[in-house]
């Protein structure tokens, strides 16, 4: 299995870090690349359609329809799971916001919701320029492989700071997405990325409301504008990633080369990780173990005194709202959702997590006597049960490691996808969306696909 950074070693050192990072994107070519790479990004793009599509009817889609999408709009691309199209630089938004808007989507650990801000630009420039399904896997993995090498750039201060991987490397991924599908290379490849690091924003604080799914959309409207800009000789910072006062310099005091330029055996997209609970990722580790006590243990609420979740610290920036008051919010709550677990709730049904949910006596109840320890080192979530005959019970969730077996992979993703939009499809359309991305590489163009997800 190749290398994928291609480049030689004499020739990184004679590179600036953005010039090295933008030959790997131009370098990289489907058929060089591992069979792995390909089902899991072709997994990725059929696991965010489902999401996507199950969250057309958010209360933040509308919003957003309402403002950039009207109703009699006859050109344009297609908005996913509604028969309206908009402008290619609102419809990548829109649909980008609509793919996040259940965080439901996937995860890569270097660099947080990968697909999000990458699949809209594919999806709506193969739709514009009538690329092949090939043309659009590529591009998709580039994409993905360039953001999770910015984020291993940037390193782990970057997001401790309180900056949204997804929404600020994620620009760069849409960026080299849309550069690799409009023949950007070059010189004006490095002024794309310069055009994405400028625009490149998106802070945690807004976790848990309307604005954290905005970062995936704006993340692939922006990174599109500056490959669309580019390729016209838009001018930026050729090395915006190196530059004293660029990217790197302003947003991380982690920053590190060598970790963004390693050879790997296999894109980063082969660590894609996928979402079985409707809420942060951070979360599933302590809803996997609670899980495990309430049904070994034949848990009720009624017999727990008290609940410990031990995380690691890092989790209390991110979902540690302690009295959540939205469904919203309720996904970015440690204590809400080890509750839901222990009370046997299935957090995989996406309308579990509702206003009328962070409002129920008995769940408050019970999260109200969980608590938050943030000193776990290492892997895992340990979640400890006090009963109330003085017994202690614990085990350890652990959702970090990516699942080998692909066909199991796949006939889970094929059930999650089936499960979140059987209302909407049925099960013929389902069943073809499904064969379609399976076989991406072999299809003419995405047509067909665009059309079955923009149903009447």
């Amino acid at each position: 299995m190749p290398d994928t950074l291609t480049l030689e070693p004499t020739r990184i050192e004679n590179l600036t870090v953005t010039a090295a990072l933008a030959a790997h994107s131009s370098a990289m070519q489907l058929e060089a690349l591992p069979p792995a790479a390909l089902t899991v990004a072709k997994q990725c793009l059929l696991d965010w359609l489902g999401v996507a599509l199950a969250g057309r009817r958010e209360p933040l889609v509308e919003i957003l329809l309402a403002e950039l999408a009207p109703e009699d709009a006859a050109s344009g691309v297609s908005i996913l799971g509604h028969r309206r199209r908009a402008r290619i630089d609102d419809a990548v938004l829109i649909n980008g916001a609509m793919g996040h808007a259940l965080d439901f989507d996937d995860v890569i650990m270097p660099m947080g919701h990968p697909t999000a801000p990458v699949a809209p630009v594919v999806l709506a420039l193969a739709e514009q320029r009538g690329a092949s399904g090939a043309e659009a896997l590529i591009a998709f993995i580039v994409g993905v492989e360039t953001e999770c090498r910015i984020s291993r750039l940037m390193g782990p201060s970057h997001y401790a700071k309180g900056w949204h991987s997804t929404a600020t490397t994620g620009t760069f991924g849409a960026a080299a997405a849309a550069a690799r599908l409009l023949g950007v290379a070059g010189e004006p490849l490095l002024h794309a990325f310069g055009l994405a690091g400028t625009q490149a924003a998106g802070l945690k604080s807004v976790f848990g409301t309307m604005s954290k799914p905005l970062h995936a959309g704006k993340a692939a409207q922006n990174g599109l504008l500056a490959a669309r800009l580019a390729a016209r000789g838009f001018t930026s910072d050729t090395d915006i990633l190196g530059s004293d006062q660029g990217f790197a310099a302003t947003q991380s005091s982690t920053a590190d080369a060598e970790a963004a330029l390693a050879p790997r055996r296999a894109p980063w997209v082969v660590e894609a990780l996928y979402k079985y609970h409707a809420a942060c990722y951070l979360t599933h580790d302590a809803i996997d173990a609670a899980g495990q006590l309430r049904i070994e243990e034949k848990l009720t609420p009624e017999v727990i005194e008290s609940v410990t979740v031990k995380v690691p610290p890092g989790h209390l920036g991110v979902c540690n709202i302690q009295a959540p008051a939205t469904g919203l919010e309720c996904k970015f709550s440690l204590r809400m959702t080890t509750a839901l677990a222990l009370a046997g709730e299935d957090t995989f049904q996406e309308a579990l997590f509702s206003d009328a949910t962070a409002r129920r006596p008995d769940l408050v109840a019970l999260r109200e006597r969980v608590e938050i320890d943030p000193t776990q080192q290492g892997r895992g979530s340990v979640v400890s049960v006090r009963l109330k005959d003085g017994r202690t019970l614990s085990r350890t969730g652990d959702v970090s490691q990516p699942l080998r077996d692909l066909a199991a992979q796949q006939e889970k993703l094929e059930r999650k996808f089936r499960h979140l939009t059987f209302g909407l499809l049925g099960r013929e359309a389902g069943d073809e969306a499904i064969e379609i991305c399976r076989t991406l590489e072999a299809q003419p163009n995405l047509a067909r696909l665009v059309e079955i997800c923009r149903p009447a």
